[in-house]
C-alpha cells in the first residue's frame, strides 16, 4: 500500500537530542508500519472498519498549541482536578492546572523524557508494542507527547486526574499520537479521565496508546469521553495489566467523530482481580463507531462484566467485537458480557460480536447481544399519561442509555453525556427543554 509522501518522510525524522533507545523504537515502529500499512477489511480484526482510505489523506503535524480562552471554557469539563490539556497533542501549560500532589506525578510525557530515562525506556510498550497493531506502530513511531502517571503507594486521590486532548479546526488538517503511561502503586485508588474533544468542523488523526500497569490491590476508575468533530478520525488502544485484589473500571463513552475505533484490552493475572467495562456510544448521520474489547482471565478466581450499549441514528454504523477469553486452570472466574444496541432508523447498522473461548472446566460465563428499536409498549403506556409520542420515544431512548449512564461517579460527566446524548437526538423528540445548546 502506498503511504502519503509526508507521512513517509515523517516516519524517518528523529527528534534532535532524543535518547537512542527512544529513537531506535520510533525506527522499529516505523519500519513495522511502513510494512504493514493502514488496515483494510481484508483484515479480520477490521473486517467491519476500513481504514485504508487514510492512505490517501495529507495531515501535518501541529508546532503550536494555542488555544483562546472561549473555546477551552466550552469544551472542558467543569471539574476540579489536577490537569493536563493537549491542543492538537501540543502540551499548553497555560490552560493546565497541575498541583503538586503528595505520593503523585502528572507529567507531560515530553518533560518526563527529560528526567529518569531508564523509568520511561521501562514502561513504554510494556504492554501494547507495535505488533498489536498498525496504529499501535505509527504510535510509536511519531509519538511526541502524552502523559507520565504515577500514582504512589497507598495513596487515594480526592480529585480525578483530568487529561484534556483538544482538536482544533485548522486550515490543513494534523494528526497527533498521545501516549499516556499510568501506573498505580499498591493499594493506590483513583479516577483517571481521557476527554478527547474537537470543535466543530475539525478533519485530523488522533491516535491515542494508553498503558495501564496496576500493583496489587489499587483501583482505578478510568473514564473515557470521546466528543470528537464528525469529520475526525479517532483511533485508540488501552490495556491494563491487573495484579492480585485489583479493581478497574473503564467507562467508555463514544459521542463524536467520523470514524473511531476503539481497542481495549485487560490481562487478570492474578487471584481477585476485577473489571468492569461499561460502554456507551451514539452514532448519527454517517459515523463508524467500533469498540472491540478483550477480557484475558490468565489466573484463577477472577471477574469480569461487562455493558456495552450503542445508539445508532441515520446512516450511522456501530461494530462490538468482545470476547471474554479464560486460561487453562484459570478456574473459579466468573465472567459476563452484554451487548444491547438501538436502532433509531431503518438505515442504521450494528455488526455485533460477542466471543467466549473458555479452557477452564469450573467457570460461571455467559454473554448475549440484542437489537432493536423501543418498544411500541411502553411508548403507549407514556402517552397514558399525557406525553406526546415523540417526546416519549426520546425519553425511553434517555432511558436506554441510563444503565451506562448511572454508573458515572462525577455529575459533570453524567450531566455532559445526557445533555450530549440528549442533543443528539432527532427534533422530532422534542427534547428540546431539556438540552442546552453547547456547540461552538
Amino acid at each position: 500500500m502506498s503511504l502519503p509522501e509526508t507521512l513517509m518522510k515523517r516516519l524517518h525524522e528523529v527528534p534532535v537530542g532524543e535518547p537512542e533507545w527512544l529513537s531506535e523504537r520510533r525506527r522499529a515502529g516505523a519500519s513495522r508500519f511502513e510494512t504493514v500499512g493502514f488496515p483494510t477489511r481484508r483484515e479480520e480484526e477490521w473486517k467491519y472498519t476500513d481504514m485504508s482510505r487514510l492512505s490517501g489523506l495529507e495531515f501535518g503535524q501541529a508546532e503550536e498549541g494555542e488555544l483562546d480562552q472561549a473555546r477551552f471554557d466550552a469544551l472542558k469539563l467543569d471539574i476540579d482536578a489536577c490537569r493536563l490539556v493537549f491542543v492538537d497533542g501540543v502540551f499548553n501549560a497555560e490552560l493546565s492546572d497541575a498541583p503538586s500532589i503528595e505520593g503523585v506525578t502528572v507529567t507531560p510525557l515530553s518533560q518526563a523524557l527529560e528526567g529518569d530515562q531508564h523509568a520511561i525506556s521501562e514502561r513504554m510498550e510494556q504492554l501494547t508494542g507495535i505488533e498489536f497493531s498498525a496504529f499501535t506502530a505509527l504510535n510509536t513511531a511519531l509519538t511526541r507527547e502524552g502523559a507520565v502517571i504515577d500514582i504512589g503507594k497507598g495513596q487515594a486521590l480526592k480529585t480525578p486526574i483530568y487529561l484534556l486532548f483538544i482538536s482544533r479546526n485548522n486550515a490543513s488538517p494534523v494528526m497527533s499520537h498521545p501516549r499516556i503511561l499510568v501506573r498505580c502503586g499498591g493499594e493506590s485508588e483513583a479516577t483517571l479521565i481521557e476527554h478527547y474533544a474537537g470543535e466543530q468542523g475539525a478533519a485530523n488523526l488522533t491516535n491515542a496508546v494508553t498503558e495501564i500497569e496496576m500493583s496489587p490491590a489499587s483501583r482505578l476508575s478510568h473514564y473515557k469521553l470521546q466528543e470528537a468533530s464528525q469529520s475526525e478520525y479517532h483511533v485508540a488502544s488501552l490495556q491494563v495489566d491487573q495484579k492480585r485484589d485489583t479493581n478497574f473500571t473503564s467507562h467508555n463513552l463514544n459521542l463524536g467523530g467520523a470514524v473511531v475505533r476503539n481497542d481495549l484490552i485487560t490481562d487478570l493475572n492474578d487471584e481477585n482481580a476485577t473489571v468492569d467495562l461499561l460502554g456507551l456510544f451514539f452514532g448519527q448521520d454517517r459515523q463508524h463507531i467500533d469498540n472491540h474489547t478483550k477480557v484475558n482471565h490468565n489466573a484463577p478466581r477472577t471477574y469480569s462484566n461487562e455493558n456495552y450499549k450503542g445508539i445508532l441514528d441515520g446512516r450511522a454504523r456501530g461494530v462490538f467485537n468482545g470476547r471474554v477469553y479464560i486460561k487453562r486452570d484459570a478456574q473459579q472466574v466468573l465472567g459476563y458480557q452484554n451487548n444491547a444496541n438501538l436502532l433509531l432508523s431503518d438505515r442504521a447498522e450494528i455488526d455485533t460480536k460477542p466471543e467466549l473461548e473458555i479452557y477452564a472446566d469450573d467457570v460461571q460465563c455467559s454473554h448475549g447481544t440484542t437489537t432493536g428499536q423501543l418498544d411500541e409498549n411502553a411508548i403507549f403506556a407514556l402517552r397514558a399519561r399525557g406525553i406526546d409520542e415523540q417526546m416519549a420515544r426520546g425519553l425511553l431512548t434517555l432511558a436506554f442509555a441510563n444503565e451506562v449512564m448511572e454508573r458515572i461517579r462525577h455529575g459533570e460527566l453524567t450531566d455532559r453525556v445526557e445533555r450530549a446524548v440528549a442533543g443528539k437526538l432527532p427534533d422530532r423528540f422534542n427534547l428540546e427543554s431539556l438540552v442546552e445548546d453547547t456547540s461552538l
